[in-house]
């Protein structure tokens, strides 16, 4: 059963240049226990799905359309005071950049409490032993709740944030870009502290990143963005094994194997539009091989082409034989 459902979603920008349609049309579930991967290159709206949901917009942001429905209830209808009960107890976020996203100057674990205290409403003997339950969950040394985030290792710091999201025991937690700044064993470290801590918690969970290896290993479903849009949305399974949307397959293609025989990796030629003034009919066609004239002057139908497989493209029956890179 969903615990999220983003329908139709639109958010833009404002800018002194026009608005920028960061998000357009954007549309997915997250059933509960389950973690939904959500990629694409830098730029295409990732952060902006997620700071959307959070009701966490920058001034100049601003939901155009659509719902955002979580447990039964619209987000996108309620104004900052309703939403400020909403985060932390029923969804809370890992932002990119633990170090910046924590106060220098105040010790974390006050920071954790700072949190609870807030938002739930308990006295602060009970708050502190929430934050040593949280330490000892992230798989903290208790001994260090008073210390201050620079004399934590990135990994660790990354875990404080983990342990702060998870503080008011939320439905869904978004990690933005959790591991991107930490060497690839604290990476595999985190990964799997964050699948142990789902199964345990019952977790449900949004991962964005552009590292198509940390999909595949933790998600159910994945989305592909490119430029605002979702192009392809199905199971993680559907989405490596048979990729139906020639960026999708694009992206797997540009991505090493460390299985199989070696070969040349493929690249994107080109560069994402300006969104600023999106392109008329797919937006990803001045970079397709495949493109045809159509394919500059109409927008493709977001389709079900096949069970539970949504994508975006004129020419899916036609490209079914592009190879997919299985075991790639």
């Amino acid at each position: 059963m969903p615990i999220l459902e983003v329908r139709d979603l639109s958010t833009h920008y404002f800018t002194l240049q026009g608005p920028v349609e960061a998000v357009d049309s954007v549309s997915f579930t997250v059933d509960a226990g389950q973690t939904f991967g959500l990629a694409g290159e830098s730029g295409c709206g990732k952060t902006t799905v997620a700071l959307s949901i959070m009701g966490l917009l920058p001034s100049n942001g601003r939901i155009m359309g659509g719902q955002i429905i979580l447990d039964g209830e619209d987000l996108v209808k309620k104004d900052e005071g309703e939403l400020k009960k909403v985060r932390w107890k029923k969804i809370s976020m890992v932002f990119q950049g633990a170090m910046n996203a924590l106060n220098p100057v105040i010790n974390v674990g006050e920071q954790i409490a700072e949190v609870i205290l807030e938002k739930e409403g308990v006295t602060k003997a009970e708050a502190w032993k929430r934050v040593r339950e949280l330490y000892e969950l992230v798989e903290l040394q208790i001994v260090r709740v008073k210390d201050f985030p620079h004399e934590f290792s990135g990994g660790m710091r990354q875990r404080v944030m983990i342990a702060m999201a998870l503080a008011c025991y939320p439905k869904l937690v978004i990690s933005d870009e959790p591991i991107t700044a930490l060497d690839v064993i604290v990476q595999n470290q985190i990964l799997n502290l964050m699948k142990n801590l789902q199964k345990k918690l019952n977790l449900s969970q949004i991962l964005i990143t552009h590292d198509l290896s940390v999909i595949a290993e933790t998600s159910d479903k994945v989305g592909i963005m490119y430029a605002g849009k979702l192009v392809e949305y199905a199971d993680a399974k559907s989405i490596f094994k048979r990729p139906l949307h020639p960026y999708t397959t694009a992206l797997i293609g540009a991505y090493p194997s460390i299985v199989g025989e070696k070969r040349t990796l493929n690249f994107i030629t080109g560069a994402p539009p300006n969104l600023i003034s999106p392109l008329k009919g797919c937006r990803f066609h001045p970079r397709c091989p495949y493109a045809k004239n159509i394919c500059s002057t109409e927008q493709p139908d977001y389709l079900e082409k096949e069970t539970g497989h949504f994508v975006a493209c004129h020419f899916v029956d036609e490209l079914r034989d592009i190879p997919s890179l299985e075991g790639s």
